[in-house]
């Protein structure tokens, strides 16, 4: 990428990845955002391809929830989260910023850890494209095993983070389901009441209820929430396991093996 940047001729820098489809007025969509606002950062949506099975009903909802609080990260000022499949800065801006250095040591994660330098610069300039036009589709994993693989990289570049408010976004979240597991194994055991525990579940669902509608509302999407309530008792699992294993497993990214 930082080959490619080097050669580029012209101001404005666009990435997107291998494996996804672009839709035919992408480059159209981020041309009339730039001419309408003084830019220099743009974020994408970025969206999964229609799978069948369970397992791509439950990584799309997943998804789905990360995009909207992307979205909703950026409506209220505090953006935290972006995807390089669909990310466009200048490209004067980029230099100014000394592009990835300070992070070519870490596997991925360049998107986020330039949005981060660049809403230091300048966090007036950055700001989020939502437009089904400009969303651009990847593929899902087509396994659990690449499925855990891919969530854990991203997981274990999270405690880089400088940004204050996503490590309070994702304590919050981690707090949440580990409380929820607890809480399962202490009234299976007999320990804990059901009806405070309910409470706490129900809270929770409904919370990112609101969040998953909107961001299916946005893709088209909205035949998933049929399958929201189930995938809300396998959540709590499986990010505290994903959470739990990042802190001390490697990963495999691109056929590489790396530590955390």
């Amino acid at each position: 990428m930082q080959a490619a940047i080097n050669q580029a001729k012209h101001q404005w820098i666009i990435t997107t990845d291998a494996d996804c489809i672009v839709p035919v007025y992408w480059l159209d969509s981020f041309d009339n955002f730039i001419q309408s606002q003084s830019l220099k950062m743009i974020a994408g949506p970025v969206s999964y391809s229609q799978g069948n099975g369970i397992l791509n009903t439950f990584e799309t909802l997943d998804f789905l929830s990360l995009i909207g609080a992307t979205i909703g990260a950026f409506g209220i000022n505090k953006p935290f989260l972006c995807n390089g499949a669909n990310l466009a800065y200048q490209k004067q801006f980029f230099q100014q910023l000394n592009g990835f250095e300070g992070n070519s040591n870490i596997a991925s994660g360049d998107d986020i850890f330039l949005m981060e330098k660049a809403l230091k610069k300048d966090s007036n300039s950055i700001k989020y494209l939502k437009s089904k036009q400009a969303t651009v589709i990847t593929k899902p994993q087509n396994n659990l095993k690449n499925l855990i693989s891919q969530r854990v990289r991203w997981a274990s570049k999270t405690s880089n983070y400088n940004n204050t408010f996503a490590k309070i976004v994702g304590l919050l979240v981690l707090i949440t389901n580990v409380s929820l597991v607890i809480g399962f194994v202490l009234v299976t055991l007999g320990l804990f009441a059901l009806k405070p525990f309910a409470y706490l579940f129900f809270i929770k669902v409904a919370i990112d209820f609101i969040l998953i509608y909107k961001a299916c509302q946005l893709f088209n999407k909205e035949e998933l929430l049929k399958h929201y309530l189930w995938s809300c008792f396998i959540y709590p699992f499986f990010s505290v396991y994903i959470a739990f294993i990042s802190m001390f497993t490697t990963y495999k990214w691109k056929n590489r093996t790396f530590k955390k």
